[in-house]
């Protein structure tokens, strides 16, 4: 099924209850995703914040027992029509080309530098080495690593790399495919300062081209970066996930209007 396109939102989520079995994780989540911004998901652990933003390329799906409820709808460019991430016609392979994932830890393959690049494309059916090389130093550029490792691409290994090097890697990695989203979970929680401050510096750049969301725990850098902060919580009553207020980060940061929201950013509860 298609659906006209909201201009203002990349993704419309709505009514949306993820499941793992019996257990319901997440409860009615509504959220509209805007373009070319980067929107950062917050909250105590156990929220569903993670659960959501897997929803969104359906990486839920490969978690034995899960299931959703509700409808997720993107907008990609060229298509006239909101796509409905769910309908039995979606390829799941093509829609993680367009909306790519970077984890929590860093998970470069122990392959060299230029073939973790490559071996999405290649999948994807690209074969030409001059299609490659540009797609490679594209993607390494695009993620600041390029001036890094463009003299070792071929006799490193990925897993050579420093944490923040091979999480860049990750990104370039996922932006050789072409995507148009990107979905971070808590990229940078097991790099030092200094290279927190590099994928921060990346991420802003990359919104210029992409639409980016971000799980995150860390308030300093949600306020840092992000565009538009959404608060998910746990409902005391039924124990799910629950979103308790989104709206642009600065004044979210400086006039919640929810008490759990101010708990939170203020750091007396959560």
């Amino acid at each position: 099924m298609q659906h006209k396109v909201d201009n203002s939102s990349k993704i419309s989520v709505n009514k949306l209850s993820c499941f793992y079995g019996s257990h319901m994780a997440v409860d009615s989540v509504d959220i509209e995703i805007p373009e070319n911004q980067i929107t950062a998901f917050i909250g105590p652990s156990g929220c569903g914040k993670s659960t959501v933003l897997r929803s969104l390329n359906r990486m839920n799906d490969t978690i034995q027992g899960s299931s959703c409820t509700g409808s997720i709808k993107i907008s990609l460019k060229g298509n006239p029509d909101q796509l409905d991430i769910h309908d039995s016609k979606i390829d799941v392979i093509a829609l993680r080309r367009k909306v790519g994932m970077v984890f929590q830890r860093p998970n470069p393959f122990p392959i060299s530098i230029y073939e973790n690049i490559v071996y999405g494309p290649k999948l994807f059916g690209v074969k030409k080495k001059k299609d490659l090389d540009e797609i490679v130093e594209q993607s390494l550029k695009y993620s600041a690593l390029w001036d890094e490792v463009k003299d070792k691409l071929h006799n490193s290994s990925g897993q050579d790399l420093s944490g923040g090097q091979q999480q860049r890697l990750c990104i370039a990695r996922a932006l050789a495919v072409g995507p148009e989203i990107l979905l971070l979970d808590e990229p940078c929680s097991a790099l030092d300062p200094i290279a927190t401050v590099k994928i921060e510096d990346l991420l802003i750049e990359l919104k210029k081209y992409l639409t980016i969301v971000i799980v995150t725990h860390n308030m300093q850098q949600a306020s840092r970066i992000s565009d538009k902060t959404a608060v998910f919580w746990v409902n005391e009553q039924n124990r799910a996930g629950e979103l308790v207020e989104c709206k642009p980060t600065i004044e979210l940061f400086s006039n919640p209007q929810d008490q759990r929201t101010e708990g939170y950013i203020t750091g007396r509860f959560g």
